[in-house]
């Protein structure tokens, strides 16, 4: 698997989304991808419970821990690289994350217009 290019969606270098909990499809604390990332881990959404209420009830359980796969399940305020279709879906039914947009992989804009990420912005300018 070769990584697409580490930009992110302000065409800048990708900066790390989380360490603890380690994401990103590499499992690299980035959200680095690749053509083998069909669900497009890109967007670094800082988790609420709202959101992870959301994403249990549409069926992408992120809050219970799953030991057999290493995972210790997400709480509020932990981030992690979201599928870009996901994000886009949470916003549309209006309980989308907050984004860092630093740490946003530069291929989350084929799927989320960069106007709908910047509504999101973790840290407004």
């Amino acid at each position: 698997m070769t990584p697409d290019p580490s930009l992110n969606v302000l065409g800048q270098s990708l900066v790390s989304c989380s360490a603890d909990p380690v994401t990103g499809f590499f499992r690299d604390g980035h959200c680095n991808t690749c053509d083998q990332d069909t669900g497009s881990h890109t967007v670094c959404a800082v988790m609420t419970a709202e959101f992870l209420a959301y994403s249990k009830y549409v069926g992408n359980d992120l809050s219970t821990p799953r030991p057999e796969y290493r995972f210790a399940g997400l709480k509020p305020g932990d981030s992690w690289c979201l599928c870009a279709a996901r994000f886009l879906q949470a916003h549309d039914e209006g309980c989308a994350p907050l984004v860092h947009l630093q740490a946003t992989h530069a291929r989350a804009l084929d799927i989320v217009p960069l106007e709908i990420l910047q509504q999101y912005d973790a840290k407004p300018a």
